[in-house]
């Protein structure tokens, strides 16, 4: 591995050599130094004062200097520098107490912060102003950031509190279906959303078929969703990146909170390994519907499972001012079988080792080795079918990531990413007696390497910029067979390759660009243009994600997709910041889409790449949001017009039509009304035009069977889909050593029966006539969980 990585090193260092970028920041930083030799910087950590848990974008801003303020990174750092003077320094973060410092600047500065959970309301008088700001001013774009702690009230199915089902309310972001984890964000695919763990790529984000996420909230401390422009250190997807981070553990004392469902139930256990300088947190949730099984009269349903499990794990330790290291962990599976006839098993390992380290006041690093496996096995025990299916994906990466406070305008990051991808497409295993035959497909190995930089600039007092670059190289390595095919899907030549060589490789600059203009003291605009590039692809023909679809790499035949998005917006605040409006319009143009032949053949299949079609995309629409965020009745609406097509040679005659997450209106609305101290109520409403389908246009009769005939590609739609949830949380009485609370739901509360698969057969009275079969998978879904702290 180490010898690939240095030949892959010099194989793309005529585009981005890693020494370079150094060398600039270190130029950039002695410019910096003679530009300001008079300031200085004061910087440290935004902390928890109850917790020890750091802080991510909290906003930190000198109140003499209208051009100044910071958010702490994912690592709750600042950095922030100005001329020699006394300053009052403010910190502010949702939720918390704010504070307000006062601080001598005639030397950098080391200043770490506590906030203490709460509201102090002199101190948001104080610092409502920086907030204010920093909302309006930020020139990123598609960017939604949250906390658990804003999502708690928000009901879901069967009272499990789910990131992804949560983040599926926002405006451009679609459900890719009931009881689906999938998502689709802005014209893209399910597929092309980046999924990250404690940056570990997750491949399959769901359990029981996409009825929950792989994302217990319990061990979650932050969610941020780039559905726009995104930032220059992420890629290798061209939708969105959904970056979750998991809590770091208490620094203070020992705790453990849990909760018991009707279906699941969940603990976590944190404490210091040292108080305030490590930590650790172990969080588990099992379903036990299995259990209910056994209790069945049916002796294949007693031996049948269906149920899941996920452990997350992690532990930090400072080892000085200048360096902590984290480790962290996350292993899931799912079971579901029928008796022993019938098993598919699935699940998802990452883990994470990570070392930040502060070179100096305004430069700061983190050093990362990731490890992500996915992998499912299907094994099927009936009518002489004896056989085993397996397939996996495993990743090795690493990443070195700086950021650079150059000065009081400039925020500089820059750094190298290198993944090795192992794909192996499926192997079969089959007893001698059964009438299925073994196969091994050959696994695929791919390496992608990305460098990246960008500068934040604070231009004026009105106008903030963004402005990098991305460049990353794959390349398809050896060993094994590689073929070129021609249109008809045969072989047009072969070629063996030893482990280790390099078949193809493609190298894509990635440009991303945006900027926020204040209008006034309420108001601004923000424009932006990004590419994206991605060189893993999901394959799947049938109407639903499922854990057993094909990823395949960029290769001889498969060119990297890769999308242009431009977006303009408008934001505003009203009310004094109690509420906040923004709309944003967008046009996305996609290169290299994948889709599949007619009666394509996706599985076991070695020369899969023959099924294979390739065109073009295009995605645009508009968007509306209105958050309230203050007082006894909290919530959103949004609301997003849109229009998502693709185009290919073999489809539809070569004409645009509508992709299956096509979806016209889709409108969502939540509400959180704090009813008294001890009760909150809450609902959703959501609303949305019915998926682009494929239904038959016509039948006719062959020896007595019927056989419907297709005529054009997803030319009908679903019926519209609309629901209502309600919830109900009751806190328990305030005692000194527990708290406790019984949180009530109601899942499609009017009981609507939402199409999931319709299917066309003869009546079977009148065989010249034809019925649709509407099959629904949830009515009304009553839910009560206890949770608990202590």
């Amino acid at each position: 591995m180490n010898k690939f990585y240095l030949l892959y090193l010099k194989r793309v260092s005529s585009f981005a050599n890693y020494k370079y970028l150094f060398v600039c920041s270190i130029i950039l930083g002695g410019f910096s130094n003679l530009q300001a030799q008079n300031k200085f910087t004061v910087s440290g950590t935004i902390k928890d004062a109850q917790t020890g848990e750091t802080l991510i974008g909290a906003t930190i801003k000198l109140q003499e200097v209208v051009i100044s303020g910071v958010t702490s990174n994912s690592y709750g750092f600042y950095s922030l520098s100005a001329g020699k003077g006394n300053y009052h320094l403010l910190i502010s973060y949702t939720g918390y107490q704010s504070v307000s410092k006062n601080v001598n600047l005639n030397q950098n500065l080391k200043l770490n912060i506590q906030l203490s959970p709460g509201t102090n309301l002199n101190e948001v008088t104080i610092t409502g102003r920086a907030k204010k700001d920093e909302a309006l001013s930020s020139p990123q774009m598609g960017l939604q950031a949250f906390s658990i702690k804003e999502i708690k009230d928000v009901p879901v199915l069967l009272g499990e509190r789910d990131v992804l089902k949560t983040i599926q309310l926002l405006p451009g972001i679609k459900s890719a279906g009931e009881g689906n984890s999938g998502f689709y964000v802005r014209g893209g695919a399910a597929d092309q959303n980046l999924i990250l763990l404690d940056e570990a790529t997750v491949y399959n984000a769901s359990h029981l078929l996409g009825f929950f996420s792989t994302f217990n909230s319990d061990a979650i401390k932050d969610v941020n969703l780039y559905k726009g422009n995104m930032p220059a250190q992420y890629g290798g997807r061209l939708a969105s990146v959904v970056d979750i981070k998991m809590n770091d553990g208490n620094q203070k004392e020992y705790t453990a909170e849990g909760g018991i469902g009707l279906i699941a139930s969940r603990l976590k256990v944190e404490g210091p390994i040292v108080k305030d300088r490590g930590s650790f947190m172990i969080s588990g949730r099992r379903t036990y519907a299995d259990v209910f099984l056994k209790a069945s009269s049916d002796t294949t349903l007693k031996q049948s499972s269906l149920y899941f499990y996920d452990l997350n794990a992690k532990a930090n330790y400072r080892l000085d001012d200048k360096n902590t290291v984290y480790l962290s962990a996350y292993l899931g599976k799912d079971a579901l079988g029928l008796g022993n006839t019938f098993n598919l098993n699935w699940g998802n390992q990452t883990g994470t080792l990570r070392l930040n380290h502060l070179f100096s006041s305004r430069l700061f690093s983190n050093t990362t080795l990731i490890y992500s496996n996915y992998n499912y096995e299907i094994t099927n025990s009936t009518n002489n079918q004896d056989f085993k299916v397996t397939s996996k994906i495993n990743d090795y990466e690493f990443k070195e990531d700086f950021q650079y406070f150059l000065n009081d305008k400039h925020q500089i990051r820059f750094g190298l990413d290198a993944v090795h991808h192992t794909i192996a497409p499926g192997n079969i295993t089959s007893s001698e007696t059964s009438s299925i035959n073994s196969k091994t497909l050959e696994e695929r190995y791919g390496a992608e390497i990305s460098a990246y930089i960008s500068d934040e600039w604070r231009a004026t007092d009105r106008l903030n910029i963004v402005y990098g670059l991305r460049v990353n190289a794959f390349s398809l390595l050896g060993s094994g067979t590689f073929s070129t095919y021609n249109a008809d899907g045969s072989i047009a030549s072969s070629a063996v390759f030893s482990s280790g060589k390099l078949v193809k490789t493609y190298i894509n600059p990635e440009p991303r660009a945006s900027a926020s203009y204040r209008l006034d003291s309420v108001s601004s605009v923000k424009a932006s243009y990004s590419r994206n590039t991605q060189n893993l692809h999901l394959l799947s023909n049938s109407t639903s994600s499922l854990p057993t679809d094909l990823w395949i790499m960029s290769s001889n035949n498969i060119k990297p997709e890769i999308a242009d998005q431009e977006s303009l917006g408008y934001y505003r605040n009203l009310k004094d910041n109690r509420y906040e409006f923004s709309t944003e319009v967008y046009y996305k143009s996609m290169q290299n889409q994948i889709d599949y032949k007619n009666a394509a053949e996706l599985r076991a299949n070695e020369n899969v790449e023959s099924q294979l079609l390739f065109g073009t995309g295009r995605a645009y629409g508009v968007e509306f949001f209105l958050k309230k965020k203050e007082g006894i009745f909290t919530g959103w609406l949004g609301y997003t017009l849109s229009r998502t097509e693709r185009k290919f040679d073999g489809i539809n005659d070569g004409n645009y039509f509508p992709a299956k997450q096509d979806r016209t209106h889709d409108i969502s609305a939540v509400g959180i009304y704090k009813l008294s101290k001890r009760w909150t109520l809450s609902g959703t409403f959501v609303y949305s035009t019915g998926n682009a389908i494929t239904f038959p246009s016509g039948k006719y009769t062959i020896n007595g069977e019927t056989t419907f005939y297709y005529s054009e590609r997803n030319g009908y739609r679903m019926p519209a889909y609309h629901r209502l949830d309600l919830s109900a949380t009751l806190e328990g009485k305030p005692h000194p050593k527990y708290h406790s609370s019984w949180t009530f739901g109601l899942y499609n509360a009017y009981d609507h029966h939402n199409a999931y698969v319709i299917e066309f057969k003869d009546n079977p009275n009148d065989p010249s006539r034809t019925e649709a079969e509407q099959t629904a998978l949830f009515g009304i879904i009553p839910s009560v969980t206890w949770n608990f702290k202590f």
